[in-house]
């Protein structure tokens, strides 16, 4: 398959550092005709590990797409390197679970409704019927999976055919107040993201603002990480803080929380969108 004569693509890379990573990688691409419009990197000298995103125009390449992907594969022979390139091409589709807060899903569906989210939104999943009005306005399919303990693995499977049979490449988490089970994590590697409504490491599980009322915390946060098998624990993408005081009842936190609870969940969405983000270990590099 050749790629389009016109658009970007973007290149991922992440490796041991060595000397020689930077010009391997750029002699490649111009041997192809593969103009880098930008390029971001990144070395973590503790582990050893050298990070890289490059993106770079398609409108003089001089060869097709899978002999290019053939040469960047001999060089990531060479260096040990992980990498992926996103093509132009169908935007990534996107599905939102839900529970009964809708302050996350109306956030998402209206910026992507005004274009901040290069997706598309076609499915909508929950474990109530209470948010369909949200869904059917912004054009998004609607469908209800009760969760209980005897239910979950095979709701769960449910949802999975589901996922694929819409074709979804990204799971969003938008407080959906259930917790998935470490098989169906599994099928899902760096593509389920969660919001947190604490600043994690900080507050896991149930009732964080609860938790931080009781400790009389000064500051509350938010927390998007992706979902792996351990609870509230996987790669974080985006956090960020607001003041409380000792005048804030729990009520009072909850409702700053949820502002941060948007602004965190659609800065780690968009950047997911945007092939900004490289998850290593249980950490991520999000290149600016």
């Amino acid at each position: 398959m050749s790629p389009p004569s016109t658009g970007t693509a973007t290149l991922l890379v992440c490796c041991p550092d060595r000397p020689g990573l930077v010009a391997a990688l750029a002699q490649v691409l111009y041997g192809h005709g593969a103009n880098i419009l930008d390029a971001d990197q990144h070395t973590d000298p503790v582990a050893g590990m050298f990070f890289q995103r490059i993106r770079f125009d398609l409108a003089e390449l001089r060869t097709d797409r899978l002999t290019l992907e053939g040469a960047i594969r001999e060089v990531a022979e060479r260096f040990e390197m992980d990498w992926r390139i996103a093509w132009p091409g169908p935007v990534k589709r996107v599905a939102l679970f839900v529970s009964k807060y809708d302050h996350c899903l109306y956030d998402l569906l209206l910026r992507h409704r005004a274009g901040e989210l290069a997706c598309e939104i076609p499915l909508v999943v929950s474990n109530h019927p209470h948010l369909e009005p949200v869904a059917k306005q912004f054009g998004a399919d609607y469908r209800v999976f009760p969760i209980t303990p005897e239910t979950k693995s095979a709701q769960e499977k449910e949802e999975d055919s589901l996922l694929r049979e819409y074709d979804v490449d990204l799971v969003v988490l938008a407080r959906y107040m259930q917790i998935l089970s470490g098989e169906f994590v599994a099928r899902w590697p760096s593509q389920i993201i969660n919001i947190h409504h604490s600043f994690l490491p900080a507050f896991m599980g149930g009732k964080p603002y609860h938790q931080a009322y009781a400790r009389g915390v000064k500051l509350i946060g938010a927390t998007a990480h992706y979902a792996t098998s351990d609870l509230d624990e996987g790669p974080i993408i985006e956090q960020d803080v607001s003041r409380a005081s000792h005048r804030d009842s729990v009520a009072d936190l909850v409702r700053k929380g949820r502002d941060l609870e948007k602004t965190v969940l659609a800065r780690a969405v968009r950047w997911h969108l945007d092939d900004r983000i490289l998850v290593y270990g249980n950490k991520t590099v999000v290149f600016d």
